[in-house]
């Protein structure tokens, strides 16, 4: 019985080898991903991206903004920065890019990602510039109460053409709502203007114009990456996207 302690630890380093246990993150990279969904989404749809960055020795927070106010969404993501215990990678999705503009000034955040996300400048408004640009797609509805939503039968071939349709029936029932008055708050102090910027834009998008992504992109002065893929590009292509934050990670470093 002697060598139990022995057999034990080799057992279990063989099951951690085989169930692909957690990388380190690089030395120096920032450890930090926080994750911020936008609309007509909810942040269960960041799993299989979270589980790619966990599994290479990132530190992990999904941000559930309420939706009901851009200052609210601020908030939100500004409570789940304060709990991390250094620098983070701030991360923004769809309308979360416009979250994240107002919110990555931060000191917290060291670097934004953009996916097939709103970037606005100082003054401008989610709406104008979904206007300058129009998408593809003109589903998005009202309630009676001013929130906004996509039709259950608009969901798929709108918001995730390249996932399966089983999994954007569920997506469309699981949607959070967002008051359409958000797309008309002005951002104060857009953080890309002093934050070092990753974008990426989504070449099949028909939520928000793949054109609209480049030019808000190249106004900002972002590393831009094109993936080949609906607007739930971090659903459907995880590995390039996880590949643009870890890039952005390993190239701000942390503090």
């Amino acid at each position: 019985m002697k060598h139990l302690p022995a057999l034990l630890l080799a057992a279990t380093a063989a099951a951690t080898f085989a169930s692909g246990a957690a990388l380190a993150a690089p030395a120096g990279a920032v450890k930090n991903v926080v994750l911020v969904h936008g609309s007509f989404a909810d942040g269960s749809g960041w799993r299989g991206l979270a589980d790619i960055l966990q599994k290479d020795g990132y530190h992990v927070a999904v941000v559930q903004p309420p939706e009901t106010s851009l200052n609210d969404d601020v908030a939100a993501v500004k409570r789940t920065l304060a709990m991390q215990d250094g620098p983070a990678i701030l991360v923004g999705h769809s309308y979360g890019g416009a979250i994240i503009t107002e919110a990555g000034t931060d000191p917290k955040v060291a670097g934004l990602v953009y996916i097939a996300a709103l970037m606005p400048d100082e003054g401008e408004v989610g709406g104008q510039l979904l206007k300058k640009m129009p998408a593809a797609s003109n589903d998005v509805t009202p309630t009676a109460d001013g929130y906004v939503y996509l039709p259950a039968d608009k969901f798929h071939a709108d918001f995730a053409a390249d996932l399966p349709v089983a999994l954007t029936n569920f997506m469309a029932l699981s949607q959070v709502l967002t008051n359409g008055a958000n797309f008309g708050q002005k951002i104060s102090s857009p953080a890309w203007k002093v934050k070092p910027t990753w974008a990426i834009v989504a070449t099949e998008d028909r939520a928000i114009n793949p054109d609209l992504e480049r030019y808000m992109y190249k106004r900002a002065g972002a590393q831009v990456t094109e993936i080949k893929a609906s607007h739930a590009v971090y659903i459907s292509r995880p590995k390039e996207v996880a590949a643009v934050i870890e890039k952005a990670a390993t190239t701000v470093k942390a503090n």
